[in-house]
């Protein structure tokens, strides 16, 4: 079967992080993100110095149960540099979320160097809802930790039974 010679490239994209967990902020870029793109992969980073609570492959379990119904969304392990797994799918972007001033440094860094190594791969700043805009895993696991069904409007119903799954059995 030939393809149609009309038919425009698939817009793929990258969404990386460490995900420990997905928040609501994270859905919400992701959904965002799909509206731009044909599709959007989600790279779930090791990222070792945040000290995950979640170890890789529940992260990635993870984001694989909560993203299975959306339609054009995938979910791989991110190995290497972002740039070259975006250029190993084939992807035109990386998608990044903004959530305050604050991560505005460290992300304008990140794009530029990325633009350094891969000036064919665009960054792309996203902001999630004014509702998420101070939520982040972080500040999740810190409540979590004392009450974790207090962060249930922060994170999807599978994060929140996996949180407390995770907290749960470290007070036991």
């Amino acid at each position: 079967m030939n393809a149609d010679p009309h038919a425009l490239p698939m817009r793929r994209a990258i969404y990386p992080g460490t995900f420990d967990p997905m928040t609501n902020g994270h859905l919400d870029v992701l959904q965002r993100a799909r509206h731009l793109f044909d599709e959007v992969v989600v790279a779930v980073a090791p990222n070792d110095p945040k000290h995950p609570i979640f170890t890789l492959s529940e992260r990635i379990a993870l984001v694989e149960k909560i993203t299975k119904e959306m339609d054009g969304v995938s979910v791989q392990l991110l190995e290497g540099l972002i740039v070259d797994f975006a250029r190993k799918n084939h992807a035109m972007a990386l998608v990044r979320g903004l959530r305050a001033i604050s991560d505005f440094e460290y992300e304008f860094q990140m794009a530029q160097m990325n633009r350094h190594l891969a000036p064919d791969v665009e960054t792309i700043f996203l902001m999630p809802n004014q509702e998420y805009f101070y939520t982040s895993s972080n500040i999740v696991k810190a409540v979590a930790n004392f009450d974790v069904d207090r962060i249930a409007h922060f994170v999807p119903p599978l994060a929140l039974e996996a949180l407390q799954e995770k907290y749960q059995g470290q007070k036991s």
